[in-house]
Order: C-alpha cells, then sequence, then structure tokens
C-alpha cells in the first residue's frame, strides 16, 4: 500500500516552486489551522509545531494522501521574526537584521493517515545582512510584497539590495529544505516524480 497522492498544505508561492522544481506531482490544499507564532517557544520548535499542525490538519481530511505541511520563521539572537502586520512593522525587521548574522528556520511535517506515518524534521541556515540605510529599505519594499514573508524579506527577489552572504541551503531559506524532503522520500520509497 502506497499513499495515492502528494498534497502540499500551503498556499506559498514558493513552495509551490521549489517541489515543481524537484520534479514532484502534487496538489495543493491550503489547512485551515491558527498557527502559533508566540515568542514561548524556540525557533526550531515553532516551525516543527505549526508544520505539523498543517499537515495533520489536511491529512485527517485526505488519509489516503502523502501530506507535506511546512513552516518557515527568521530568528535573531533568538528572537522570532514571522510575518509582519504592516509595513512600518517589516521596516523594524528589517533595521534589527541590519548588518547582522541571523538564522532562518524551516520545518516539513509528512504525514499519511492511513499508512500510520510520520516523520518531521527542520533545517536551518544563516543570513547575513548588508548595513541597511532606510532608503535602501524602503527601496527592498517596492520591489517586494514583505508581509507574507518571516523576517519581511525574502531571498529569492530583489536579494542583491539586503542580503550580503548565506551559509547553508539556499531552498531552506526560501522556505523548503528540499534536499531533506528529497532524502525522506527516497528513504521511505515514496515516488511522487513526475514522468
Amino acid at each position: 500500500m502506497r499513499p495515492n497522492q502528494l498534497i502540499l498544505a500551503s498556499a506559498s508561492p514558493r513552495r509551490k516552486f521549489l517541489l515543481g522544481e524537484m520534479g514532484l506531482a502534487f496538489t495543493v490544499k491550503v489547512a485551515n489551522v491558527e498557527e502559533d507564532d508566540g515568542p514561548h517557544l524556540k525557533p526550531n520548535d515553532l516551525v516543527l509545531n505549526n508544520a505539523i499542525l498543517k499537515a495533520e490538519s489536511v491529512a485527517n481530511e485526505v488519509p489516503n494522501a502523502l501530506v507535506l505541511g511546512s513552516d518557515t520563521t527568521v530568528s535573531l539572537k533568538g528572537h522570532i521574526f514571522s510575518k509582519p502586520k504592516d509595513l512600518n512593522e517589516a521596516k523594524q525587521m528589517l533595521e534589527a537584521l541590519s548588518d547582522q548574522w541571523h538564522e532562518v528556520y524551516s520545518a516539513i511535517a509528512l504525514r499519511w493517515t492511513n499508512g500510520n506515518f510520520k516523520a518531521s524534521f527542520h533545517e536551518v541556515s544563516q543570513v547575513k545582512f548588508k548595513a541597511l540605510t532606510s532608503s535602501r529599505i524602503q527601496e527592498y519594499h517596492s520591489r517586494v510584497n514583505p508581509l507574507d514573508k518571516a523576517g519581511a524579506y525574502g531571498i529569492q527577489e530583489a536579494s542583491e539590495l539586503i542580503i550580503d552572504s548565506i551559509k547553508g541551503s539556499f531552498n531552506n531559506i526560501m522556505g523548503l529544505p528540499t534536499e531533506l524532503l528529497e532524502n525522506q522520500l527516497n528513504e521511505h520509497g515514496f515516488d511522487f516524480f513526475a514522468d
């Protein structure tokens, strides 16, 4: 017995893009859950908890599918930067990250209800920002919508304005640790690669 399809439990266009880049055949079913971005959690616990919430919500509705839930957050010295509420908060986030190394945590939860299969894992990458002026932040936000991104930025758009260097997986920073995911799919014999 094998799961009959792969479902991404996320509305993120970046995660859809990355799964497509991997050559996977999948459908999207957005999880209707309330994410917990509370400051009481460690960054790795936060992303794992939210990824599991999303995956289990959809897996309960579609028990024959392998459901992928994912979450990403940005952390500076243990302080979590989730999606900003408005442009003012987005500006404050980039000011705090300016000229600093910080961490990007992304987690994946895989759930297949009928196969009683559960796997959860996360990855951490480091990002160093350039020293940012107010005008540079304004220019960046005129080109990139910060409101749907943890830490108010995305590495895949206009990153030359703000990012100095990275350590670790680029895709993890973008929102999905694809190398870890591919290893897990191969390890468990889940073949969703499109013909």
